[in-house]
């Protein structure tokens, strides 16, 4: 009797293991490249990038079973904007980072992005902050990977700043905005924190000037834009909208 206990629990572990491994195999994979520039132009202040829009869309996709792996252009600890990291900035998902050591820890060894590879995953993220304008918008990896992303019929998003990193993506010649439907910090909310002479360019206006149909709502407002596998949040407060799009994307390939 006793043996035959013994072989029904060894049976049901194996089930049990087995299981698991199928579903982690079915599992959504999605790749969150964060910026590696801490420093805000000639200001001698810092910048990096901004938590809520890490925080937020990490903590909606984590939740719903995807996994996530975290890229950065050096390596390692990403530069966080200290901005970001005030009371006046904390949202309920950057409550839940402060306290969250195991992301902390994830997030101090992120992987190199010269690393990574398309195949490995399903969909791309780049949360924004102002580091990305001057780090990963002229990094022809991260362009090079974003067109892979996009050639390969898998969903590229991006929130705030972090549309900045398609600047010089083209798919077949063309910039991959051209003619898209697109949205990112706009020209007024650059000017009401102060930046539009320190940033190296205007995402609205980059947009625009690669071909982009770029559209905004009310400064700080949530507002996010789809256009076929191309997804882009306005704002901070856009980041869990981009997500969402995101994960219905994911959830709408078998």
């Amino acid at each position: 009797m006793k043996k035959i206990a013994l072989f029904a629990i060894i049976a049901l572990t194996a089930s049990c293991i087995t299981a698991t491994a199928q579903n982690k195999k079915g599992m959504k994979k999605v790749l969150f490249v964060l910026t590696s520039h801490s420093e805000l132009g000639n200001t001698g202040e810092k910048t990096g990038f901004w938590i809520e829009e890490f925080a937020a869309p990490y903590y909606e996709l984590a939740d719903k079973g995807v996994i996530i792996d975290i890229a950065s252009p050096l390596g390692g600890q990403p530069p966080i904007d200290p901005k970001s990291s005030d009371p006046s900035s904390a949202t309920e998902d950057t409550k839940r980072f402060d306290k969250d050591t195991e992301l902390q820890a994830k997030l101090s060894k992120t992987h190199k992005l010269a690393d990574v590879k398309q195949a490995d995953y399903d969909a791309v993220f780049y949360p924004g902050g102002h580091g990305p304008l001057w780090d990963l918008a002229t990094d022809s990896t991260s362009s090079a990977l974003i067109e892979s992303f996009y050639t390969n019929n898998k969903p590229v998003a991006f929130v705030c700043h972090s549309p900045a990193v398609l600047k010089n993506v083209k798919v077949n010649g063309e910039f991959l905005v051209k003619g898209k439907k697109v949205t990112g910090f706009s020209n007024t909310e650059e000017e009401a924190v102060g930046l539009t002479n320190v940033v190296p360019f205007l995402l609205e206006d980059a947009l625009q000037a690669n071909g982009a149909t770029y559209s905004k709502i009310g400064d700080w407002q949530p507002y996010a834009v789809e256009d076929g596998l191309l997804i882009t949040g306005q704002n901070p407060a856009s980041s869990k909208l981009v997500a969402e799009k995101l994960l219905n994307q994911l959830n709408s390939k078998k």
